[in-house]
């Protein structure tokens, strides 16, 4: 069996409460539902299904949770069409055609059997964001979007998640001597399977409410002034109200209020902010759609 020696993991937060501030000083605010989900997956070591629309902060959870633990964080990307061999490992065929031109310019090809053996040592081991994430243990996995990969990957997964144990034929067994805190994200732009579901504490992420999103956007971009940030804050919650393509999370109403800071403003000017409109809304249809709506009146004027 394969294992990494690893230091001892750092302390954990005693409790929700504790942890909530603990992601605060990384910049991410979490309300308490949020809090006692992420501590429950890190106490429990069971992995955390993160469900809601782009841009309200399911990605960060994990990027903070890596900080707050003092662990590395691997991040497996999903999109359709993803395999096993991209997740787990892959040999490195170049390398491995390089060592055995090597061998046979020296002549070390007399014992074959050793010589194939050698092609296949860990050394000519690509290892990708599962295997890393078991062998660096502890660590944070994020599984980021499962829902664009297919439903065989689902299973995959599914399996490895079971047991945390990646089997090598030509290496062995590799099993995180510490389970990592895994992180799943869905946008919801399809069903995940209920046998996942089920492994998983599930979390619902909504819209943070005005007053929680005024302060993220504070918390954030402290050099953006607190009118402009109310302000933003409370224009994108109408943005939010419209039927939009695509309404825009909080990641979008950061880069809005970085964009209008970078062009000097210390408040929401109508006119400013509908020739900002690209750093909020990512579809020609809701940028249309808005700018039709505006009149004067959608953005304060």
């Amino acid at each position: 069996m394969l294992q990494r020696v690893s230091e001892p993991a750092p302390t954990l937060p005693a409790d929700p409460g504790a942890l909530a501030v603990a992601l605060e000083a990384t910049g991410y605010l979490p309300d308490e539902g949020l809090a006692t989900a992420a501590y429950l997956a890190l106490a429990m070591h069971r992995p955390l299904f993160l469900e809601g629309e782009a841009g309200v902060g399911k990605t960060a959870l994990a990027q903070a949770m890596a900080q707050v633990t003092g662990r590395p964080i691997y991040r497996l990307q999903c999109y359709e069409g993803l395999e096993a061999s991209q997740a787990l490992y892959d040999w490195d065929f170049g390398r491995q055609l390089l060592h055995l031109r090597a061998a046979e310019a020296a002549h070390a090809h007399e014992d074959t059997d050793k010589l194939e053996a050698s092609l296949y040592d860990r050394r000519f081991l690509l290892a990708r964001p599962l295997l890393q994430a078991l062998e660096d243990s502890p660590s944070v996995l994020l599984v980021d979007e499962i829902d664009r990969a297919d439903d065989e990957f689902e299973a995959f997964l599914l399996e490895v998640l079971s047991d945390f144990t990646i089997s090598i034929p030509e290496l062995g067994t590799v099993r995180a001597q510490t389970p990592p805190l895994v992180v799943l994200t869905s946008n919801r732009t399809r069903e995940v399977h209920d046998a996942l579901k089920r492994r998983c504490l599930y979390h619902w992420l909504q819209h943070p409410d005005f007053d929680r999103e005024v302060a993220i956007l504070r918390r954030r971009l402290p050099q953006v002034t607190e009118r402009l940030a109310r302000e933003v804050a409370r224009a994108t919650a109408t943005l939010r109200t419209l039927d939009l393509l695509k309404p825009p999370g909080v990641a979008e109403a950061m880069d809005w209020a970085t964009a209008l800071h970078t062009l000097g403003a210390r408040h929401l000017d109508p006119d400013l902010a509908a020739r900002t409109l690209g750093a909020v809304l990512k579809y020609r249809e809701d940028t249309d759609r808005v700018r039709a709506l505006a009149g004067g009146t959608l953005f304060g004027g």
